[in-house]
């Protein structure tokens, strides 16, 4: 039949006689697909024209193994029949003659068709114990539809049959049933309006309840879920979000402004992407650059400085910025120029760019979160409590802060989460405190400190979404499917006690007299720098800090009173 109505007709008209009794009979005699006759019958089911009652049959057919046993013979048959034709066969040279000769062998022995004998140079032989046999295998397959149960459990275990089950159709009159079905309306046209017609035309029920297509939309991708409530998190703790536009940044503030020396190995090629054209920075604030450079050459602020000349051209190169740190230094620069000081938080995600070995938990290309703190007389104790918090926001409770060096923080800490599917402790970021070669020649007052933390966004969500590589989140190897299927990211809130309390240490020296520490008491989600502060016992301050064995006093004193013994007088002075 050329077409569906054609097809309907027909059927139809078949029904006139009486009932077809077997659908692929009919899709036989009516020479068409079972399928395209079944889809006509379904149709004329949905308006009632037609009955259907679905059956089935089914029947044992050999599969391609079989299909080849059929027409060579059975594989033991073959290999009798090899050893006969020469009266005594080496099993070695039975091998090398057929590829099935070990199954054969086996099923011939088992018959009891050939026997083993030893040869004269110690070789196995095999001799046939039989004039005759009956392949009785390649017969059983020639009447594979006209099978004994006991004869289809052996064909089925040795994979030469299998039954093959195919649903039918009976097929009679509907309670609706015309020889000629009548075509309803679907929509309302003015042709109708106008003659009347839609009054007595049969029109198509309308479900209310179907599904409408799906809309073939945009998806938003994991790291970008991950990033809008990051910056929820980080809003709701006070935070202020920096401009991040400048992928391009000059040596001088990714690394010179950050009192990181121009001899340090993450400034090399192979660690970083320098940029061709334009190569050198235009330019840069005078007065600041002659302060960083004399810092870097002889010192200054308590520090004898890196002792090395300060390379000028190596400060106006232009790179794909290694950090967001950069973008950091020229907001704090920005705040120094202000008259009066005011206390500032800034945070800030964006893409940075390093030139690493790539693996399943390191790319050259990724996001970093960033977050610092601009206010008088923090402390060790602020930075872990904020980083607690934040951390405690998002659902990863379990952390670890190990101490670290860093060219432009002193203390510093990497921070650790752990990675409930890789089973291990994954670093996730890393956190210091500013020192005062890197901020006193910006302008900041004497008493300033500035915490500041550096995070991954893609490892924060890898743990969220527990994903395994880090190629399979972010990269030309990621799953587009995976941003359709990937749930929203909501994170679960802290209590409002813990979520209003972010411990702020307002004592000189937090590290020999920590039961000075004091809480910042506010109500959420604002945490204002200038909110009344109380001195509480070390005590409370381990309740709000949540400090667990990896960062207890009794491993973070120790650390903390060696710093304290190893730096200079001068330095403590700037501290009190």
């Amino acid at each position: 039949m050329a077409s569906p109505s054609d097809l309907e007709g027909a059927v139809l008209a078949r029904l006139g006689a009486g009932a077809i009794e077997d659908s692929l009979e009919e899709a036989v005699r009516l020479e068409v697909e079972h399928k395209s006759l079944v889809g006509v019958v379904q149709s004329l089911h949905s308006d009632e024209y037609v009955t259907l009652e679905t059956l089935s049959k089914s029947w044992m057919v050999a599969t391609a193994e079989g299909e080849e046993i059929l027409a060579s013979g059975s594989p033991e048959y073959r290999v009798w029949a090899a050893v006969k034709e020469v009266g005594e066969l080496s099993v070695k040279a039975l091998e090398a003659q057929m590829a099935c000769a070990k199954v054969g062998m086996g099923a011939a022995m088992k018959e009891k068709w050939l026997e083993r004998a030893k040869g004269a140079n110690g070789e196995t032989l095999l001799r046939v114990t039989r004039e005759t046999v009956e392949d009785t295998t390649r017969s059983l397959l020639a009447r594979v539809s006209a099978l004994s149960p006991e004869e289809e459990k052996a064909l089925t275990r040795r994979k030469l049959a299998s039954r093959q089950t195919v649903k039918y159709f009976k097929v009679d009159k509907g309670p609706k049933y015309q020889a000629v079905r009548a075509k309803k309306c679907a929509d309302l046209s003015v042709e109708a309006l106008k003659d009347g017609s839609w009054q007595t035309a049969e029109w198509k029920a309308y479900n209310f309840a179907s599904v409408g297509e799906r809309v073939a939309g945009g998806y938003v991708q994991p790291l970008l879920k991950v990033r809008a409530e990051f910056r929820k998190i980080l809003m709701g703790m006070g935070f202020e979000e920096m401009p991040t536009n400048r992928w391009v940044e000059s040596s001088f503030w990714n690394f010179d402004a950050l009192f990181q020396p121009q001899s340090h190995p993450a400034r090399d090629a192979h660690d970083t992407f320098f940029v061709k054209d334009p190569a050198e920075a235009v330019e840069l604030p005078g007065e600041y650059y002659e302060r960083v450079k004399a810092v870097h050459e002889t010192g200054g602020y308590g520090s004898i400085g890196h002792r090395s000349p300060f390379d000028d051209a190596e400060a106006h190169k232009n790179l794909l910025r290694t950090h967001t740190t950069a973008v950091s230094a020229r907001m704090l620069y920005a705040l120094a120029q202000q008259q009066p000081f005011q206390p500032k938080r800034y945070f800030s995600i964006d893409r940075v760019f390093r030139n690493e070995s790539m693996d399943s938990t390191h790319l050259c290309e990724f996001h970093q979160v960033e977050g610092l703190v601009a206010d008088y007389d923090l402390s060790l104790s602020n930075l872990i409590a904020t980083i607690r918090t934040f951390f405690q926001n998002i659902g990863i409770t379990q952390l670890r802060f190990k101490p670290a060096f860093n060219p432009y923080t002193e203390p510093s800490m990497e921070v650790f989460g752990y990675h409930p599917t890789l089973k291990k402790w994954t670093e996730i970021g890393n956190s210091g405190i500013f020192r005062p070669e890197m901020l006193k020649p910006m302008g900041l007052p004497d008493n300033v400190r500035v915490i500041a933390w550096g995070l991954s966004l893609e490892r924060p969500t890898m743990i969220k979404y527990k994903i395994n590589n880090i190629r399979d989140l972010f990269g030309h190897k990621a799953d587009i499917a995976r941003a359709k299927a990937t749930p929203m990211c909501i994170f679960p809130n802290l209590s409002p006690r813990l979520g209003a309390l972010i411990a702020f240490s307002h004592a000189p020296r937090f590290f020999s007299r920590r039961a000075a520490a004091c809480l910042w008491e506010v109500e959420p989600p604002s945490f204002a720098l200038s909110s009344s502060l109380r001195l509480v016992t070390t005590t409370e301050l381990d309740a709000v800090l949540d400090v667990d064995s990896s960062c207890s006093e009794s491993w973070i004193e120790p650390w903390i009173e060696t710093w304290t013994e190893t730096r200079t007088e001068t330095w403590m002075d700037g501290v009190r």
